[in-house]
């Protein structure tokens, strides 16, 4: 654990028992951000053999971040920001919105062509009882939903623009999740878990070969969902800055709510981060605060007793319910000051103040991750 115990609620202390209690586990990393999630924690690595829990990976599968440091600095940007992030929610549906049209990824340069025509022919296999969506999720691509989600426009200490944005796999994530949760819930060897969201696929059988087709399927598309909006962001870009002739760096991406298959100490073990980063020797990362305090880029120093792993962000400090409770709207229009963003009710449960401080977070795992740049929003758009 990469945090102090006291900190942790007792909510999710207990979810951690419980997952230790599964006979396929071995092993649990719990990174600073932990926080109470649905069957599993937010902020915990759990690393199975022969298995794999469909709840711990969460409902928005593959669920991450991509960052890109631009050629324009500090001195480039207006005073008043407010038209940039106009030109960026026109250019990225935010919310429940989607495109009109689904996005040509070919055309803007974010997804090679025969690739391409690969994943979406491959939508063809997934779960029978969520075909339906096929439009609506050709549609989605491209767009960045509500909740945590959110688009920035960074500046770094050294004064370099970065843009920023964090999303996943959407609506049809959420339906594939729901529904393989549902079918694990129902098998014979789950009937005697402590908790029943911890219901798990085992090797071997065709429920997890199912389930292994439709995620890895489902961690493809939010890959895809974030290039398709950085394409989009890197144009609305260069519309506001036409004289500057912006250029872009590589982009730095990172799921944060997926499973993957890796070795340890000579055993393949299904490796499952929910709401953690991959942190192997040299992976750079991105790891953001809240919509006010900033973010950090980071990289990897390959901790194996993390399974090289590091968390995903600040993690909340309190629920929503609890955040829309305690703060207001002024509250809000205090603690995002300097911050191109919206301010009003509809987001106060993404207050900074819901959200434990980032700077601590990152000095809890020290020995996970190094700094390599430290960001702060000036622009932020959220659902």
């Amino acid at each position: 654990m990469w945090t102090d115990p006291a900190a942790v609620e007792d909510a999710a202390l207990q979810q951690l028992r419980n997952v230790s209690t599964l006979p396929w586990i071995e092993g649990l990393a719990v990174m600073p951000d932990v926080h109470y999630g649905k069957g599993a924690t937010v902020g915990s690595v759990i690393a199975m053999r022969d298995a794999v829990c469909p709840a711990a990976v969460g409902v928005d599968i593959g669920c991450g971040m991509s960052a890109v440091r631009t050629s324009l600095t500090a001195g480039d940007l207006p005073g008043d920001l407010s038209r940039l992030r106009a030109r960026i929610e026109r250019a990225v549906p935010v919310g429940r919105g989607m495109h009109d049209t689904p996005v040509d990824p070919t055309r803007l340069g974010a997804v090679p062509g025969a690739g391409w025509a690969d994943f979406w022919a491959r939508f063809g296999s997934v779960a029978q009882a969520v075909r339906y969506r096929e439009e609506r999720a050709a549609r989605q691509l491209g767009t960045l939903g509500s909740g945590n989600h959110f688009i920035e426009v960074c500046t770094d200490t050294a004064g370099a623009v970065w843009l920023m944005l964090h999303s996943g796999s959407r609506n049809i994530g959420k339906e594939l999740a729901e529904h393989h949760i549902g079918v694990a819930q129902r098998l014979s060897h789950n009937q005697r878990l402590v908790d029943r969201d911890l219901a798990v696929f085992l090797a071997g059988t065709p429920q997890m070969a199912a389930y292994r087709n439709d995620l890895f399927w489902a961690q493809e598309y939010a890959r895809h969902n974030r290039a398709i909006m950085m394409a989009l962001l890197k144009d609305a870009v260069r519309a506001e800055f036409k004289k500057a002739r912006v250029t872009f760096e590589p982009e730095i991406s990172c799921h944060h709510n997926y499973v993957s298959q890796e070795r340890y100490e000579d055993v393949d073990l299904l490796v499952t981060r929910k709401g953690a980063i991959r942190a192997g020797d040299g992976d750079l990362g991105i790891i953001p605060g809240s919509m006010g305090t900033g973010s950090y880029i980071v990289r990897g120093l390959g901790n194996e007793k993390s399974f090289n792993s590091a968390s995903h962000g600040a993690g909340r400090r309190m629920s929503r319910n609890a955040a829309k409770r305690r703060f207001t709207a002024r509250d809000l229009q205090e603690q995002t000051r300097g911050v191109e963003c919206r301010k009003d009710a509809g987001v106060v449960d993404e207050i900074p103040g819901a959200y434990k401080p980032i700077e601590q977070v990152i000095d809890q795992q020290r020995d996970l991750v190094e700094v390599v740049a430290r960001l702060k929003q000036v622009v932020c758009v959220k659902g």
